[in-house]
């Protein structure tokens, strides 16, 4: 056969990047014997992460090799998370050392930037690389930064360089409830008695509905219900955990789980044979190395103290997303996949991990259920104010003299909280407004520090309370450059999915930067996030700014 003059046939070559035997090795030996489900693309991913300090292009052929998926899944989801870091053939790979700098709102109150730009001074970047980075969970210490996966809390340019000097850059466990001392104490009495059928799952839903508990994650639904809807639909069904909590300002859970992680535990243990559950996923923030630390060591105690026993804890780290602290992004991150929110309905409860039923809690929710059950409904429900029911764990940060978790009751307001549990201001400053439910509950002035703080209490002025994330500020703080800041760390954790999110965020910080608030531009802008984004961070990224129009009309007058 002739293919034209002068034009010969060569043998067939496959396309695309070529498969290298020495980084398919690599991969193999790191695996080990671990299963090659889809499923686990994140965490294998984490593993070549860690090992060689970042995901380059051979090793991606590798894993998708070895996984048998296309390059192409491989390289969308790698890229999908800000902590994993790609290098292409020919790129330099990034330093050895991260420091994160949090430049997130309390952290950028205590002047971030300038810790930033102080970092960059003198230091070999071929050794040390500065990040700016969202909130890393750590507001109380702010400013916060992580050297490798040790934080330093109220870090200065001296306590930072001197972890250099010292090279400290693994996590520090903090000293916590092991569980030896969990079960002397009464741990896991609980969990017996709902194995041998003294509480039935109806039983405990009905005590967790009489107390009031609900999630405490943000959304606020009532607990016992989503156990009775989970209850009645098919096997096999899952529990999942979200332990991502990403919103600036909230840090709840990672203190619980520093503290007493073997209380959620427990909690997620009943509330999965409960539901017969087939399995836990317990899905935790990258950011927190500690937790992780502390949940891996305490989850095999379990197994190998024989309490885990047919429903096991499978523990699963985030890549850095904050969108994966939405259910169904998070679901999405846990089957291996970019964490892009899903279309609703079909809610999770009917249709969620892995297409099955599914009931998402998070931490502090299940934190509460040995307490509900043991002491009883009406020991939760009293310890709140006005009619509220129960206890919240507020995460303070700010402005005030005395930040942190503060155990409080559902229904107290503002002003109470700053006198009676968190010192008052901060010398030298006056209370101007706060944050009363994180990035996105929207801002209130000091004005309306009265108001009793609960789901739906500050809805009629466009806020709300989310995940209790309390962030205070002062006389000496612009409300627009809050509003700015925010607006930031909006666009930048857009999972991209939707134009309204996408391109609503850059354009809202575009306005807001420019200096000139063009309110009507901003108004029509806020409507069509609003009512036109999939998921909750397009629709309610736009509420600090129409705050700050609405409450703090003086700040247009500087």
């Amino acid at each position: 056969m002739s293919f034209g003059k002068g034009l010969s046939r060569k043998p067939s070559q496959p396309k695309g990047r070529q498969l290298e035997d020495a980084a398919l090795d690599e991969v193999r030996n790191l695996l080990g014997d671990e299963p090659r489900r889809r499923d686990l693309l994140i965490e294998h991913l984490h593993k070549i992460q860690d090992a060689f300090g970042c995901l380059e292009a051979r090793h991606l052929r590798a894993l998708a090799d070895e996984m048998r998926l296309s390059q192409a899944e491989v390289y969308e989801v790698a890229s999908f998370y800000h902590h994993f870091d790609l290098v292409r053939e020919g790129d330099a790979k990034p330093a050895p050392l991260t420091i994160r700098v949090c430049d997130s709102v309390a952290c950028a109150l205590k002047g971030a930037d300038a810790l930033a730009a102080a970092l960059e001074v003198g230091v070999d970047p071929a050794k040390v690389r500065i990040q700016k980075v969202p909130c890393i969970g750590r507001c109380a210490g702010a400013p916060a930064v992580q050297v490798g996966k040790r934080a330093i809390d109220n870090a200065s340019e001296v306590s930072v360089r001197s972890a250099l000097f010292e090279g400290t850059s693994d996590p520090v466990v903090p000293d916590y409830i092991k569980l030896d001392a969990y079960r002397e104490a009464g741990g896991y009495k609980l969990l017996e008695r709902v194995r041998a059928g003294e509480l039935d799952a109806a039983a405990i839903a009905d005590k967790a509905l009489e107390a009031g508990l609900r999630g405490l994650g943000g959304a606020g639904f009532p607990t016992g219900t989503k156990w009775k809807i989970v209850h009645d639909l098919p096997a096999p069904k899952y529990l999942t955990i979200n332990g991502d909590e990403g919103e600036p300002g909230t840090f709840k859970d990672r203190v619980h789980l520093e503290r007493d992680p073997h209380r959620m535990l427990e909690g997620a243990l009943i509330a999965a044979h409960a539901i017969s559950a087939a399995r836990i996923y317990l899905y935790m923030r990258d950011e927190y190395p500690a937790v992780l630390r502390i949940l891996k060591t305490e989850i095999e105690a379990l197994r190998e103290a024989g309490i885990i026993t047919t429903i096991d804890i499978e523990l699963r780290r985030g890549a850095g997303a904050y969108i994966c602290g939405e259910e169904s992004a998070m679901i999405e991150s846990i089957e291996g996949k970019r964490g892009l929110p899903r279309h609703r309905p079909p809610y999770i409860a009917q249709v969620g991990l892995f297409g099955r039923p599914t009931l998402n809690h998070n931490i502090e929710t299940l934190f509460w259920i040995r307490d509900i059950v043991e002491k009883g409904s009406e020991w939760f429900a009293s310890h709140g104010r006005r009619g509220h029911k129960g206890y919240r764990s507020f995460s303070v940060s700010g402005r005030v003299r005395d930040p942190g978790v503060k155990m409080a009751p559902a229904g107290i307001t503002m002003n109470e909280l700053l006198a009676e549990y968190c010192g008052g201001m901060e010398e030298g400053h006056v209370f101007k407004g706060y944050l009363p439910g994180g990035a996105s509950g929207g801002i209130l002035p000091a004005s309306l520090a009265d108001e009793p703080l609960d789901f739906g209490t500050l809805d009629k002025y466009g806020c709300f309370i989310g995940s209790h994330a309390i962030v205070v500020f002062s006389d000496q703080d612009d409300m627009r450059d809050v509003a700015l800041n925010l607006m930031r760390f909006f666009k930048h954790e857009s999972c991209g999915q939707c134009t309204p999110c996408r391109s609503g965020t850059e354009k809202m910080e575009h306005l807001l930067a420019a200096g000139d608030w063009d309110k009507t531009k901003i108004t029509d802008l806020d409507e069509v996030m609003r009512s036109a984004s999939i998921c909750g961070l397009g629709q309610a990224a736009s509420n600090p700014v129409t705050s700050v129009l609405k409450f703090f009309p003086e700040e247009f007058e500087k």
